[in-house]
């Protein structure tokens, strides 16, 4: 019976959406940025002042002073009221169901200083994130996930607007922002939420490489498999990590920064920690042609990059080399270095943009990878740039605010 009343659930949201769709009608009250309400900290709080030597900033250690929230009542008329308030731990239900049953899903993002203009704030591609947080909420089966996107920007706009003072300057530094989905459905039992908030919390961080561009050695050699076709491996929901946490030790017990996540017999490559993977090759054929590939999103187990869609994009941009989203497995990587035709490999996500990867530990050996390479420095320094306003990127990509 608790399958048959998650399923319904799921059914009627997805059915009332699609005849919704078809006409003017809204089903759920949408997110409304016009209802915001601000609810600011006092000027002389301490809780209102950021850490003065931004060089000691630890990612995800820090807070702004305000944070967003906006509950979803199912019985309520769908989302309430968005409202700005200070900083402050969350009260819930021992029963929820985002406790218990991982019903619970985020997303990684940035605000930017321009380095011309400090007032001058940016984001980078968010209606994409919007997309994927739609995307992992209806993964979910969570009710809402036809938001609008451009409501929600807004409302994390002015979110960072208000904390604007504890966005760092300098390329390199940057306002992280978590949106966040829990289920707040208070009690027990494996069904479909009617109860959700959507929260943002922000916090200050530096430089990801403190030491240089440093690259970082990988292992395969795991039992551990990260997602797998028809899993949750293209949502971003918490249960993807935390089956990641073991696995993550034993690597780093060996010396080793990260995993290369395989999957299936042929050792097919899906993503390299918490990033998508790119590997630069010359093609085997002999035209001495060059390829960019990365593993392809058919599969359902990999995250859709914000990261990973812009390096795509730019190289279709420049025309220079072929731009291939394929299946590829770590044999053909490691006969493509036997043979003197992997030219540079790289990992790719919000929090360092691209990391060099040097090598690879495959079935006991190490596959060796020249790094940092020519084209890792070239996203690098084109991303962060149109990233922080110094250079112009394609239209929409750097979002004033």
């Amino acid at each position: 019976m608790m399958l048959q009343s998650y399923l319904s659930r799921c059914f009627l949201r997805t059915t009332r959406s699609t005849i919704l769709n078809n006409t003017s009608t809204t089903y759920h009250r949408s997110i409304s940025s016009a209802k915001l309400t601000i609810s600011p900290i006092p000027t002389d709080s301490p809780q209102n002042h950021m850490p003065q030597n931004k060089q000691d900033l630890q990612f995800g250690k820090v807070f702004s002073s305000h944070m967003l929230q906006i509950p979803y009542k199912e019985n309520s008329g769908g989302w309430q009221s968005p409202e700005i308030v200070p900083y402050h731990d969350l009260k819930i239900s021992p029963a929820a169901s985002s406790l218990h049953y991982g019903l619970q899903c985020f997303e990684g993002m940035k605000a930017y200083k321009s380095v011309n203009d400090s007032n001058d704030i940016r984001l980078f591609r968010p209606q994409l994130n919007m997309k994927r947080l739609s995307n992992s909420m209806d993964r979910l089966c969570m009710p809402g996930s036809d938001f609008n996107p451009e409501e929600l920007i807004d409302c994390i706009a002015k979110l960072v607007r208000l904390d604007q003072d504890w966005i760092p300057t300098e390329e390199g530094y940057s306002l992280y922002i978590r949106p966040t989905v829990i289920s707040t459905h208070p009690y027990l039992g494996v069904a479909a939420p009617n109860e959700i908030l959507l929260y943002v919390i922000t916090c200050p961080v530096g430089p990801y490489y403190t030491s240089g561009f440093a690259p970082v050695r990988l292992t395969a050699d795991t039992p551990y498999v990260r997602a797998w076709p028809g899993g949750t491996g293209a949502a971003k929901v918490g249960g993807n990590y935390a089956g990641c946490m073991k696995p993550q030790k034993h690597a780093n017990k060996k010396g080793y920064s990260q995993i290369l996540w395989l999957f299936g017999e042929e050792g097919e490559i899906t993503e390299v920690g918490a990033m998508n993977v790119f590997f630069f090759l010359e093609k085997e054929d002999g035209s001495k042609g060059r390829e960019l590939v990365t593993p392809p999103l058919t599969r359902g187990d990999i995250l859709p990059g914000v990261t990973r869609q812009s390096i795509i994009d730019l190289s279709k941009s420049w025309g220079e080399f072929d731009v291939v989203e394929r299946s590829i497995t770590l044999p053909e990587v490691r006969k493509a270095a036997s043979e003197g035709r992997l030219i540079e490999a790289f990992g790719a996500g919000t929090a360092a943009v691209v990391t060099p990867i040097s090598a690879i530990e495959y079935e006991g050996s190490d596959i060796e990878i020249p790094a940092p390479g020519d084209l890792t420095h070239r996203f690098f320094s084109d991303l962060m740039g149109i990233q922080y306003g110094r250079i112009d990127g394609p239209d929409g990509w750097s979002v004033k605010i």
